[in-house]
């Protein structure tokens, strides 16, 4: 073979390895893409629009990942879960006297129990973003309620759109309310006494 052969054999050798290395790249970028997709949800395209690029929307939401995943989130003690539990059957049933008031107390609610879990309290999104990362396919509700209770406080809102901020609260309030499951302690064995 001869040295232009050689040179042209070379050279394609090389385009098709970059072109291999490229495949895989993007296809590796695919990949992560649709993991994203799947673990996020509707908050993945909801991201991909506030950002308007991939790459940062995308970015966003590993950093969030990273964020959440230095926390310390844990789960309630059976005697916090039944205070929570019983707090929420409480505003309930206030409701029907006081839905405007029910809503605050939703929001309150669910705000105490964030911080009982560790959620960080800073500001509503990165409240928002935090709890995408755990929960997000109740982080629209979470979205939702904040925007009527934020109308409410307006006097924008009649009492339906207040029953559903309510209904979307307990969406996200039923998924934090995670209590640690307490293991039952096996019994001593009692000893058999001997009859005679």
């Amino acid at each position: 073979m001869d040295a232009m052969n050689m040179q042209a054999a070379w050279a394609l050798g090389v385009v098709l390895l970059v072109l291999v290395a490229l495949g895989a790249y993007f296809f590796h970028r695919r990949r992560q893409s649709q993991q994203l997709a799947e673990r996020f949800g509707p908050e993945y395209h909801r991201t991909l629009k506030a950002h308007g690029s991939r790459a940062r929307a995308e970015a966003e939401l590993r950093a969030r990942e990273a964020r959440v995943g230095k926390l310390r989130i844990v789960p309630l003690s059976p005697e916090d879960g039944a205070r929570f539990g019983n707090a929420w059957n409480k505003l309930q049933a206030a409701f029907v006297d006081n839905p405007a008031g029910a809503v605050a107390q939703a929001d309150e609610l669910v705000r105490e129990l964030m911080q009982k879990r560790g959620y960080p309290m800073s500001d509503f999104e990165h409240r928002a973003a935090d709890i995408s990362v755990d929960h997000p396919a109740v982080v629209s509700n979470y979205r939702a309620a904040q925007d009527i209770h934020a109308r409410n406080l307006r006097g924008e809102v009649e009492t339906e759109e207040l029953r559903k901020a309510v209904m979307h609260y307990r969406a996200l309030f039923d998924e934090l309310l995670e209590v640690r499951r307490v293991q039952p302690q096996p019994m001593p064995a009692r000893p058999v006494e001997a009859r005679s």
